[in-house]
């Protein structure tokens, strides 16, 4: 995977992102009650810091990343642990290539890990809410659920800030990406304001073939300014009793604009162990040196 250019110019205007993996991940016991599930990895690299190279390409200057108590230490060292015993140790071998992997996770913008409120309720909007105080002096900030993860030659953090350059007053924008009809009832699908072909009404979640109002599924990637904070509260929980970032959104649009854009990559989930699987398999396919032998090593078990 191409690395993106740390040093490209900061757009002002967003300056900070929200990464969130705050969830218990009950789907990847036993590995999660350790692990943080975004720590899993993609070939040599995290989940996570997928997500980090994504806001770096944007121009992001600082990200926080809202993790459960037990995740929260990982990561903290993982983007700021230098190692230098192993650093060392590499140079009396003569492979201080090796270390330029570790100085390049060094060299991200600034990073904060913090732990999401206990006090709010379950549910993915409630780690946006936890980093409130860090961005609600932005004009707008970015928010990255780390389940998603962006193919492709531009990721969605940089498509969100150049779209915004264009429609400034948009009070949020949102990402999502065309989806077979087949699987519609699988997702969020978006629902357009009549005469509209960019301006969202509504997120239906799951509906039928026949009544999804298009083939546009709506995933965790969102430019967001701080009104969101007046819907995003925990007496607006929703469905299971839990604080969802979608539900304050679709309240946005009663009074305010909210644009959705189409991604220029391929959106893929690691939500679950089938569908990290195969976005682990992609990855290592596309981007490993290794990745072209797959093919023939599944032939060979296959056997």
């Amino acid at each position: 995977m191409n690395k993106p250019n740390l040093s490209s110019e900061v757009n002002k205007r967003v300056r900070k992102a929200i990464i969130t993996d705050a969830g218990f991940a009950s789907r990847y016991l036993p590995i999660s009650k350790t692990m943080p599930k975004a720590m899993l990895p993609l070939g040599n690299r995290p989940i996570m810091q997928l997500l980090v190279e994504e806001c770096a390409e944007a121009g992001i200057e600082e990200i926080i990343i809202v993790a459960t108590p037990e995740g929260k230490p990982i990561y903290e060292d993982y983007f700021n642990n230098n190692v230098n015993r192993i650093r060392k140790q590499l140079a009396t071998q003569g492979k201080e290539d090796r270390y330029e992997s570790v100085q390049y996770v060094l060299d991200f913008p600034k990073i904060l890990v913090i732990v999401q409120d206990p006090s709010f309720p379950y549910g993915n909007g409630s780690p946006v809410v936890s980093a409130q105080k860090f961005v609600e002096e932005e004009e707008a900030f970015l928010v990255l659920y780390s389940d998603d993860v962006i193919f492709g030659e531009q990721g969605d953090a940089k498509t969100l800030v150049d779209k915004y350059e264009i429609v400034p007053h948009a009070e949020a924008i949102i990402m999502a990406q065309e989806i077979d009809p087949s699987v519609v009832s699988r997702y969020g699908i978006i629902s357009f304001k009549e005469g509209s072909e960019d301006e969202l009404d509504n997120i239906i979640e799951k509906p039928s073939k026949k009544d999804a109002p298009s083939c546009l599924a709506s995933y965790g990637r969102y430019l967001l300014k701080p009104s969101i904070f007046q819907h995003l509260i925990p007496i607006n929980a929703g469905k299971d009793n839990e604080l969802w970032t979608v539900d304050a959104i679709t309240r946005l649009t009663k009074t305010k604009k909210v644009v959705v854009e189409k991604t220029k990559g391929q959106w893929m989930t690691t939500g679950d162990p089938e569908n990290y699987f195969k976005t682990h398999l992609k990855f290592v396919m596309k981007y490993e040196s290794y990745g072209k032998k797959v093919a023939d090593w599944v032939d060979k078990f296959k056997n």
